[in-house]
Parts: structure tokens; C-alpha cells; sequence
């Protein structure tokens, strides 16, 4: 197992140096789900919610969530992301709609992160904005899906049983 690169010889917290590491193109995919009563999931997808478009502005939260992802943890380095894409894909026989995000930089270090916060804000989004009609949502199965890029390259989540 790797040593935690977010603690100094003195265990004290710092910011990873990734000043000497390679410029690669890089890019991480999340997903994670919300699972809602059949009733708040079907406002939702037809578009009837009093709030509006629900997943439209969630897109947005995600986006702009993996866009301020350093300002939001602590280590995590401020980057400049390339591309950022929220997909939503209901699935009405469990009532729950399933969230991707991936997210894409040129830099010296990955962003996992953000295409976790980005899975996370998303769903929230989700959950703020239909918490009058259902507030027994949950949130699972939050998680990498994939990363790659640098010097570990790539990286899948083995999803078979």
C-alpha cells in the first residue's frame, strides 16, 4: 500500500508538490445515484416538478461544484479543467436516477476529486430541489469509476459481482 502523500516525514498535513510531475492529459469519470419515491422520480423526467428543470440545474451545480473543488478541500490543488459533463440516466424500475460525471485537464496532477464533488453537488442539487415532495431520498453508491492519466495511468473500478 502507498504512503499517504498528504502528510509530511513529521505528519503534519501539507499540499502535495506536483511541480516536478508531467503534464499528461488527464481525466477521471464518477457516478453515484439517488433514489427517490416513483412519484418524485416521474415529476422529475417529465419535466412537471414546480421548480422547473430539475436535472438542468443540477448539471450546473455539478459542473460548477467540479470547477471550485479546490476552494472546497483543503489539499486539493486549484485546476484548470478542460471539459466537464453531467449525465443523468433514470432507471424507474428502482425510482432513482444514476449520475456520471467526467471531467478532463492537462496538468500535473488528476481530478478525481472534482469528478467526485461534481457526482456529489449534482445529487444534492437533486435532493434540494425535490426535498419538499420526497425527503426520504438517499444518496449510494457514490464513487471512481475511472481515472486516467500521469504516471499510474489507467485505473477501472472492477464492477462485476
Amino acid at each position: 500500500m502507498s504512503e499517504l502523500t498528504h502528510f509530511n516525514a513529521a505528519g503534519e498535513a501539507h499540499m502535495v508538490n506536483v511541480g516536478e510531475k508531467t503534464e499528461t492529459h488527464r481525466i477521471a469519470v464518477a457516478g453515484g445515484r439517488i433514489v427517490m419515491k416513483a412519484e418524485t422520480l416521474d415529476l422529475i423526467l417529465h419535466g412537471v416538478h414546480s421548480k422547473g428543470d430539475v436535472l438542468g440545474v443540477a448539471r450546473v451545480a455539478g459542473i460548477m461544484a467540479a470547477k471550485k473543488t479546490g476552494n472546497l478541500i483543503p489539499l486539493c490543488h486549484p485546476l484548470a479543467l478542460t471539459h466537464v459533463d453531467i449525465e443523468f440516466d433514470p432507471d424507474v424500475a428502482r425510482h432513482c436516477l444514476h449520475c456520471r460525471a467526467v471531467v478532463e485537464t492537462r496538468g500535473r496532477t488528476g481530478v478525481e476529486m472534482e469528478a467526485l464533488t461534481a457526482v456529489q453537488i449534482a445529487l444534492l442539487t437533486v435532493y434540494d430541489m425535490c426535498k419538499a415532495v420526497d425527503r426520504g431520498m438517499t444518496m449510494e453508491g457514490i464513487g471512481l469509476l475511472e481515472k486516467s492519466g500521469g504516471k499510474s495511468g489507467l485505473w477501472k473500478r472492477d464492477l462485476t459481482p
